[in-house]
């Protein structure tokens, strides 16, 4: 049923090397700790593995076990749940976002900017497409990790009200996660929430989380969490959000282009 207010929680967390089973189990339990008005969860990149170039050693189906994790606990819990994982499908893999509705219907989005500096690019197939979802009245448009650093992908020419981002974002690096995702607020008039996972991954990366949400003109709605695992929770204003654009119009001065 469509409502002006979005109650959505990030799931910061460390993740097991490889180990679906064991992400699942862990986070399993977190979600179950969840108060019980929330209506959207977000989980990190690659929830069941961590960031991993192995794909082979955990990629599964569209009706695997990980998939069929997410629709059960969509459905029971009676929310939408959201993250990406590793899926191998037509002799390729990708690094594959899945948006699970309440119902159990799933929509899905491949990351389009694969991680050269890590050779993403060498192991997993660049999706082509952006994916909008209508959710309760609200349009989100969900993105992974790297993707952040390209504004003319996340560039708001559907009228979104929340563009997501999930994340394992590395510690080195999450100065310009931070500026990023307050950049990608203002520019799209939009709500961002981004969610990284915390902790050190099997090849020694390390991860500080920084999950936090921001509104259409880049004020803080949940301060960055840093370091440590922590369910981030918040409660968006689609009036609020409407009422800024009303007033300012930004969107309505964009240059129009196409992209290639």
């Amino acid at each position: 049923m469509p409502s002006d207010l979005l109650h959505l929680a990030l799931i910061q967390t460390s993740l097991y090397w490889e180990n679906p089973n064991e992400n699942l189990i862990s986070l399993s339990q977190k979600i179950d700790a969840l108060p019980e008005q929330l209506q959207l969860v977000v989980l990190p990149e690659m929830f069941t593995s961590g960031f991993t170039m192995n794909p082979a050693a955990v990629a599964e189906s569209m009706h695997g076990k990980s998939i069929e994790w997410m629709r059960k606990t969509a459905m029971k819990k009676q929310l939408a749940l959201v993250g990406s994982l590793v899926i191998a499908e037509n002799n390729q893999y990708f690094n594959r976002l899945v948006f699970v509705h309440p119902s159990g219907n799933i929509e899905q989005y491949d990351k389009r900017h694969l991680f050269t500096l890590a050779g993403e690019n060498k192991v997993y197939a660049s999706g082509k497409e952006r994916l909008i979802v209508n959710y309760n009245g609200w349009r989100i448009c969900p993105l992974v990790c790297y993707d952040l650093r390209f504004p003319v992908w996340s560039r708001n020419t559907e009228a979104y009200d929340l563009l997501i981002y999930v994340a394992n974002w590395p510690k080195p690096r999450v100065d310009a996660w931070d500026a990023l995702l307050k950049a990608r607020a203002i520019e799209n008039m939009s709500y961002v929430a981004g969610v990284n996972r915390v902790g050190i991954d099997g090849n020694k990366h390390e991860y500080s989380g920084h999950s936090a949400v921001y509104d259409a003109l880049g004020r803080i709605v949940v301060v960055p969490q840093i370091d440590e695992e922590k369910i981030v929770t918040a409660v968006l204003d689609k009036k609020s959000l409407q009422t800024n654009r009303e007033k300012l119009k930004f969107l309505d001065d964009q240059d129009a282009f196409s992209l290639k």
